[in-house]
């Protein structure tokens, strides 16, 4: 199934491929709490950004390892790369345009404890 999304403000837009049924993380980390972003897992090949790509602007701290992007115009960060999944990226379920006709189930996500909670999805 193919969903869209994008910012706020219509700069970033993307398209993914994804099942029918999808898992959608929701972590109690700091940034994630503060921003509402609800991890949509995507494969690096089932992604594909369709424009913005020069109004990103990246944000890293703690390991670095993290890629934090968002729109230098309206602040929402509609998808990222994660340091859990180096080869996936991760949407933010709250940007997506057109969520209808999937089955959506949700996880907590420990973020605050990071290392045991990735550990833990194996």
């Amino acid at each position: 199934m193919r969903i869209t999304g994008g910012c706020h403000c219509g700069a970033v837009r993307f398209e993914a491929e994804v099942a029918g049924a999808v898992e959608i993380l929701d972590c109690n980390c700091s940034i994630c709490g503060m921003t509402g972003f609800r991890h949509l897992i995507v494969p690096h090949a089932d992604f594909r950004l369709m424009s913005g790509v020069d109004a990103l602007t990246s944000y890293k701290f703690g390991t670095g390892a993290a890629d934090h992007l968002f729109c230098g115009t309206c602040g929402v960060k509609s998808f990222y790369q994660p340091r859990s999944h180096p080869d996936a990226w991760s949407v933010n379920f709250n940007a997506v345009g057109n969520p209808g006709g999937l089955t959506v189930t949700a996880q907590p996500f420990d973020g605050r404890n990071w290392e045991k909670a990735h550990a833990a999805l194996g």
